[in-house]
């Protein structure tokens, strides 16, 4: 995938929350991730933390499957 601008990246994070959550929820899901401190980095460390790679790897298969 070719590098893309911040700009870019910025407008396809806010379709793609529109898409999933709606324009009220995705603006309301906004608010929420600037009011509030939030380490994307550490959520994602706990996030997994007791799953097995197969577990993970099935869950990500079945997930591809249902949206595409």
């Amino acid at each position: 995938m070719a590098a893309i601008t911040d700009t870019e990246i910025r407008q396809r994070g806010i379709k793609a929350l529109i898409s999933v959550l709606g324009e009220v929820q995705a603006e309301r899901f906004i608010s929420l991730i600037l009011r509030e401190p939030f380490d994307y980095t550490e959520w994602q460390n706990d996030l997994w933390q007791n799953k097995e790679l197969e577990e993970l790897s099935n869950m990500a298969m079945q997930h591809r499957a249902k949206n595409r």
